[in-house]
This record gives C-alpha cells, structure tokens and sequence, in this order.
C-alpha cells in the first residue's frame, strides 16, 4: 500500500489555494493525503476603500480549509502587496519552521512568473527555503500552480507564460472546488472576469482539453528527485 503523504501549500493570500491548486487538493485529502496550508498575509492590506475589504477573509480561509479536510497550518500578518518591503530571510525563515515541522513530500506554491508581485515573492522565498542544500535537508517535489487574474494577465511572451507540464484531473472534485469558492464569494467576480466562477471552469476545460482529461488543473514541476 502506498504510504499517504504530507503535502503542504504555500501561498500569499488567503484565496489563493482555493483559485489554484483547489482541486488538487481535495483530491489530495480524499486519497487520505495530509494537506497543509500556509498563508504569508491576509491579503486585505492594500484596498484602499473600506467597502472593498472583506474583514472575514481570515474566517473564510479557516472554513475553507475546514469544509475541505485541509489543515491551515498558519496565517501569517506579512503586509498585502508589500511582501517587498519585508527583508526576505524573515519570509524564508517562517516558511523554514513550517517545512520543518510538516516535512512535506510535495510542496505546491506560486508560479515564479505570476504578475502578482507578492506570488513571485512566495514562489522565490519558498525555493530558498527548500533548496537542495537547506540545513534541514527536505528536500520535497516542489509543483508551482497557475492562479486566475495574475498568472494570465502577464504578457503572452516566452519568459512570462505559464507553461504546465503535468496535470491533475479535477472532474470528481469540480463540485467541491465551486462550493470551496463560494467561502470566498467577496473574491469572486462576474464573467467575464478571469476569477469568474464560468472563466475559472473554461481554464479547467482548457488544461483538460490538453491532457486528455475532461477537467485539469496544471502545474509546473519546478523540482522532483529520486533517491
């Protein structure tokens, strides 16, 4: 029998895991996997009208994670769009104490390409954090997620494009990943923006559509090894 794994899901803002990778992890959680999630910041920092923010985000990533069988690990108080301003060894240094403590097979976090200047902060904080030569020697599979309205609103050139090579199909788990996103209905918008519950299902058709499968979502393994 194949032993279940501990995984751990590193991300910027409380929405974000359930935008990206949601689907993977249920998927994960229903297969007995240990799902864990890190949240840098509380994402609401940088709206700039009071009606705009949603003062029940750190809630809703709690009953997210809750409804879904995750574990949120930590919500950290890192600034909304200001991960810059913060010296990046204390990023690193939190994100070290996580890994220590879970020990994760397979990491998932952001695209190193994302527009979103807090993503690349966590994608680059969180391979620092795990390099092959960390003194706590994990050293797990690390997969980088596509996230609606960042990772598709770069430039479509080569540096910038996200461009999966492995892919998880979500058919079995499309119900749950929409209920999931209802938590986060203040995050949701109307189509055809790309957060749009129908823009978030034409993306998983789409990546399904280049993997054979009738519903995706795709990755970018950004380190795997065997030993």
């Amino acid at each position: 029998m194949e032993r279940k794994k501990n995984i751990l899901c590193i991300v910027a803002h409380p929405d974000d895991e359930a935008l990206g990778p949601g689907g993977t992890l249920i998927k994960h959680t229903e297969q007995g996997d240990i799902v864990n999630i890190l949240i840098l910041s509380e994402g609401e920092d940088s709206k700039s009208k009071a009606n705009n923010k949603n003062l029940n985000r750190k809630k809703n990533a709690k009953e997210w994670s809750l409804i879904n069988n995750c574990k949120l690990i930590k919500l950290l108080n890192f600034p909304d769009q200001r991960l810059d301003s913060i010296p990046q060894l204390d990023i690193v240094k939190e994100i070290e104490i996580v890994v220590e403590q879970i020990k994760p097979d397979i990491v998932y976090t952001h695209y190193p390409g994302d527009l979103n200047l807090d993503h690349q902060i966590v994608s680059q904080s969180t391979l620092t954090a795990i390099r092959p030569i960390s003194h706590h020697k994990i050293n797990p599979e690390i997969r980088a997620f596509e996230t609606p309205s960042s990772s598709d609103q770069v430039p479509m050139l080569g540096k910038y494009i996200f461009s999966p090579n492995f892919y998880v199909c979500i058919t079995k788990q499309w119900k749950k990943k929409v209920k999931g996103l209802q938590v986060y209905r203040s995050e949701i918008k109307e189509k055809p923006h790309a957060r749009s519950i129908e823009a978030i299902e034409a993306l998983s058709i789409k990546r399904g559509a280049e993997s054979g499968l009738e519903k995706a979502e795709a990755f970018i393994v950004l380190r795997k090894t065997w030993s």
